[in-house]
């Protein structure tokens, strides 16, 4: 990502497009020498920086200063570069380049991401665990259908970035204003020519299409559009961040520690979940750039302006570096999580005499009881249950306290079998079977970057 948002990188897109003007040009009868496009393919990458840098000092104009550059390496060219063009032909397009990109890498990641949580759901499928709404303990669940909750916003988020790569257009061969004044001109009124121009230096630089109308500027809407999809793969990085620090407050799983690693220079036994944390600390820098992109578009009066240029210098690479920083925590903790199994039945077992209630009172109408009787000794024994766990007990006694009361009568050992706590799970281990196979399944099976995770370095 650092490469894709490198001035080396966006400078040779600069010289490659000048490049296919200057062939399409070429091809439709502006007379360019074959010299001049021989030295132009010659030098594409080897950039003299400092000579740019000094052809910006005096003209205050980088992209005057890119022409001048690229001239004095390909001075066969020199007239011909940039001709009929204006800036916005090279920063836009190659913005558009640089974006699809980027977007391609972060795809990669996500799905690098996703076949690892798919690997932990397919683990612990069938692990009973407590659900959660309201922050309060709930049904249960289980710690891989769990799992295919944080996979389920990645798949939309993989939707998202799938659809605005496919889609994304090219700015195109437009002018000044966005009229083709200057290329009319130049093909001495032929419009044909003007949109054949345009059809082939879109297509060589790969895209299938360009944008219809634009200013001096493509819509900047295209960049609200490009960040809000990059800002839901932070949101659903933060969310899963999120459940990872409360479950590892409440002792039920981990994020991975290094042998060495210190949570604490105070509290040396503290295990701080400072990865979690870091990926919610740039996921919040990542949504506070969203609405930035639509508020610079705007104010792009008429055909332009130019206070997007700064602005969009620093947000959209930003939000791009951040986010793929994001996916390589949220892939390094992903594939390190520990579980610990018996603070998550100890937590359960805390909770489910409540919830199997409505099965106790089954049980007691089975054996002959009343159904209202049965409510209203289980109202009353669950309240001191609870009272009792809340002042220290060690666990939670209420099915003992009903197998006691004589008004009850159903035998302890029956009320263990009714608040067996697979019998509260639902479908849960056969919903994470078929969101692997039908929804997850196609996905990891598509084509991607199979390179090695990158290194977290906390």
């Amino acid at each position: 990502m650092l490469r894709t948002w490198s001035p080396q990188l966006r400078h040779g897109l600069w010289r490659r497009l000048w490049l296919a003007l200057a062939e399409a040009q070429r091809a439709l009868g502006v007379p360019i020498p074959d010299e001049a496009l021989r030295e132009m393919a010659a030098h594409l990458d080897d950039i003299d920086f400092d000579a740019v840098a000094a052809y910006e000092r005096r003209f205050r104009h980088d992209v005057m200063a890119h022409v001048h550059a690229f001239g004095d390496v390909a001075p066969a060219a020199r007239k011909f570069i940039h001709l009929g063009a204006t800036s916005c032909f090279v920063t836009d397009n190659a913005d558009l380049i640089l974006m699809r990109q980027a977007l391609g890498l972060l795809r990669d990641k996500v799905l690098q991401t996703l076949a690892v949580l798919a690997d932990f759901a397919r683990q612990w499928r069938d692990v009973p665990a407590l659900g959660y709404t309201h922050l309060q303990p709930a049904q249960l669940t289980t710690v891989g259908k769990r799992a295919t909750l944080w996979m389920q916003d990645l798949v939309l988020d993989l939707e998202d970035l799938t659809h605005r790569i496919d889609t994304l257009p090219f700015r195109g061969v437009k002018g000044t204003t966005g009229t083709q004044a200057s290329f009319l001109t130049l093909f001495e009124g032929d419009h044909a020519r003007v949109r054949e121009l345009e059809r082939r230096v879109t297509a060589a630089m790969g895209f299938a299409r360009a944008m219809p109308v634009t200013g001096q500027t493509y819509a900047r809407k295209v960049d609200a559009q490009v960040l809000g999809v990059v800002a839901g793969v932070a949101a659903s990085a933060s969310k899963f961040s999120g459940d990872i620090r409360m479950l590892q407050a409440f002792g039920e799983l981990e994020e991975p520690f290094e042998s060495q690693q210190i949570g604490s220079s105070a509290m040396a036994y503290k295990r701080n979940p400072m990865r979690s944390e870091r990926i919610a600390a740039l996921a919040r820098f990542v949504l506070a750039l969203e609405p930035n992109a639509n508020q610079t578009h705007a104010v792009q009066y008429f055909e332009r302006t130019l206070d997007d240029s700064a602005n969009r210098r620093l947000a959209i690479p930003e939000a791009f570096l951040a986010t793929d920083a994001i996916l390589v925590l949220m892939h390094n903790v992903a594939r390190g999580l520990e579980v610990h199994p018996a603070r998550i039945r100890r937590r359960v077992a805390e909770e489910l005499p409540f919830m199997a209630t409505e099965e106790l009172i089954v049980r007691f109408v089975r054996a002959g009881g009343d159904r209202q009787e049965a409510h209203e000794l289980i109202r009353r024994h669950s309240i001191e249950a609870a009272r009792a766990v809340k002042d220290g007990a060690a666990h939670n006694d209420l099915l003992e306290r009903l197998a006691a009361d004589p008004d009850f009568g159903v035998p302890l050992e029956d009320l263990r079998a009714a608040a067996d706590p697979h019998r509260f799970t639902g479908r849960a281990p056969q919903q994470v079977d078929e969101f692997l196979a039908e929804v997850a399944a196609p996905w990891l099976a598509a084509p991607r970057d199979a390179a090695t995770p990158d290194e977290v370095r906390v």
